[in-house]
């Protein structure tokens, strides 16, 4: 099991990446009427993914404090794992994007 601090930096970590976003489309604007702003949906992924890290982690906790059910553990895990897929898709999503944009001639 991770230690307290391992899971505290996770977290830093996941913050910090949130807040990285908002300076990687800082600059961009979106233009009327053509929906979600993409940092505003990389956010949202990203406050996904730490939110079930806490969740599976309290519940970690609680399963070790003879408090919770095994079940709600590993349910919660599979979520933290699902959510963590999940933005590893739209992070190889975006590096191929960007690398086809850098294929295209100008």
């Amino acid at each position: 099991m991770p230690t307290p601090t391992a899971a505290a930096n996770a977290y830093a970590a996941l913050a910090r990446m949130r807040n990285d976003t908002s300076s990687i489309a800082g600059g961009l604007g979106t233009p009327q009427g053509s929906g979600p702003d993409f940092s505003a949906v990389l956010k949202n992924v990203i406050d996904n993914v730490a939110e079930a890290a806490q969740k599976s982690d309290m519940q970690a906790r609680s399963v070790a404090n003879g408090k919770a059910n095994m079940v709600d553990v590993v349910t919660a895990v599979a979520e933290t794992e699902t959510a963590v897929q999940t933005l590893v898709s739209v992070r190889d999503k975006v590096i191929a994007a960007y690398e086809d944009i850098l294929k295209m001639q100008i």
